[in-house]
């Protein structure tokens, strides 16, 4: 099954997956728009919450313990049952699935948005999850299988990563214009009317076929992946409030990974698995699954606190705090589209990711210059990372999920696209919990150990710890990517 490295990319070309690889080019890129607006739904509904929970949790009666559930019902939905939503795409056919997907999601979003109690409304952002696991995979693999021409599809491919790059970013700012002026229901009702748009593109989307003969499903596999993948995220966001020592997180921690582990055995012995190990046992798409995880650490610890410090010691409102991340999803736009997609095809995909790794590095080192009598903080420090870290961004993004659906059979290519989603849930739910705890862990030190100090300094040192931290990883993702990725050029002429 696996080519050269050298030919990852072009491998996907060769294959005449579907019954339409002739279809016009206004059909292709009716798949993008439908795509593209599906993946901002999925990624969007990951941050938008975060700004409106504290009026839903007002007007819903939540208590503190169980607001949390808002935003860990869908992270443990979605990053839980992504690998059964990869196999569930390939088994009805991914145009199918994106259908379902996006109407289901639709529907739950609506539910979410007429709540009238907590229970109801964390069913319905649990019911997100569930949907949203079957339409990311089936959403990457129609990219795949429709943009087959090299230039095209590195285009495709960069304008899917910004808007996913993005999306997190906008998620905060959507989420706080409209829980100011319109109510924070609308940050669900807002998905109907984008899903709606994007089933009616669908119907130009060209059609695939269902893989046959996938026989039962791995129930084995299914369960433990789920039970593991919940308990490993489950964990990461229990460690925020506990602390990385609590029992209940370390139970969860090490419960994950011999759940994790079992699945790992038992997929290696099943007749149809559930996450076939040659999708990620090639050295190239390792390389991209472990580059894209280690930067959603750190980017989503990045944004954490980004809008702490804007909003705790600039003392800008959720609003201005949203709109200064705009800043970070123009450059991401700048890197996927005019960088990455240009360049797709033409450069092998190191040449892409290991500068985009390193540039979202020297935005984070820049912010760890920052102290609490920082003055221009706006031109010399703030603007800076986040045109670095979005330029970084938008560079990884488009190569990365390249690499990680190219050289697919249809069999294989919902599990890969499954895959490379799951890998970047598990980086935004570990760079939130872990840096958040460095952050934490830091301020309480220097507080304890600095006499006379303020509680902004104190806070400034430990946003800077957690950023130092995450140069860090950017920097150890870089050298780990660096021999995997590096390929040949990966298109033919």
């Amino acid at each position: 099954m696996n080519a050269g490295n050298g030919d990852i990319e072009a491998s996907v070309t060769e294959r005449p997956a579907l019954e339409d690889r002739g279809a016009p080019a206004r059909r292709r890129w009716w798949t993008l728009l439908a795509v593209s607006a599906a993946q901002l739904l999925v990624v969007l509904d990951g941050t938008i919450v975060n700004i409106a929970l504290p009026s839903a949790q007002s007007a819903l009666g939540m208590s503190d313990a169980n607001r949390q559930w808002a935003v860990t019902a869908y992270a443990l939905a979605f990053g839980g049952l992504l690998l059964i939503g990869g196999r569930v795409s390939g088994a009805l056919g991914h145009r199918r699935t994106f259908v379902v997907g996006l109407v289901g999601f639709a529907v739950s979003s609506a539910v979410g948005g007429a709540a009238v109690g907590p229970e109801m409304f964390f069913g319905a952002r649990a019911l997100q999850g569930v949907f949203a696991a079957a339409l990311a995979p089936a959403a990457l693999s129609l990219l795949t299988t429709t943009f087959t021409e090299p230039r095209e599809r590195g285009r495709a491919f960069g304008v899917f990563a910004a808007v996913g790059a993005a999306g997190s970013a906008l998620g905060l700012v959507a989420g706080g214009l409209l829980t100011e002026y319109a109510g924070w229901r609308w940050c669900l009702f807002i998905n109907v009317p984008v899903a709606v748009c994007a089933v009616l593109g669908a119907a130009l989307v060209p059609a695939d076929r269902p893989v046959r003969g996938e026989g039962r499903l791995d129930v084995a596999g299914a369960l433990l992946s789920t039970a593991g993948f919940a308990a490993v995220v489950y964990a990461f966001g229990e460690a925020e409030p506990l602390g990385w020592g609590a029992p209940k997180v370390l139970g969860l921690l090490a419960g994950g990974v011999l759940l994790l582990a079992v699945f790992a055995v038992v997929e290696v012995r099943a007749p149809r698995p559930l996450l076939p190990m040659r999708v990620l046992l090639h050295r190239a798409r390792a390389g991209a699954l472990v580059s894209i995880t280690l930067m959603f650490v750190a980017m989503f610890g990045f944004y954490l606190f980004i809008s702490y410090y804007t909003q705790t010691v600039l003392g800008y409102s959720p609003v201005q705090a949203g709109l200064t991340l705009i800043i970070n999803a123009l450059a991401t736009l700048v890197g996927s589209t005019f960088i990455a997609g240009r360049l797709h095809g033409r450069v092998a995909p190191a040449t892409l990711i290991l500068p985009g790794l390193l540039a979202a590095a020297a935005g984070m080192l820049a912010l760890t210059r920052l102290t609490a009598q920082s003055t221009h903080v706006l031109p010399l420090y703030l603007a800076p990372a986040l045109v670095l870290t979005g330029l970084g961004l938008g560079c990884v993004m488009p190569p990365t999920a390249a690499l990680a659906t190219a050289d697919m059979d249809r069999h294989d290519l919902g599990a890969a696209s499954a895959a490379y989603n799951a890998s970047q849930q598990l980086g935004a739910a570990l760079g939130t919990a872990l840096l958040n705890t460095v952050a934490a862990s830091a301020t309480a030190s220097y507080l304890a150990s600095a006499r006379a100090a303020s509680p902004t300094a104190a806070s400034v040192h430990g946003y800077t710890t957690a950023l130092t931290v995450g140069f860090g990883i950017l920097l150890a993702a870089a050298c780990v990517a660096a021999p995997l990725t590096m390929t040949r050029r990966g298109s033919r002429r």
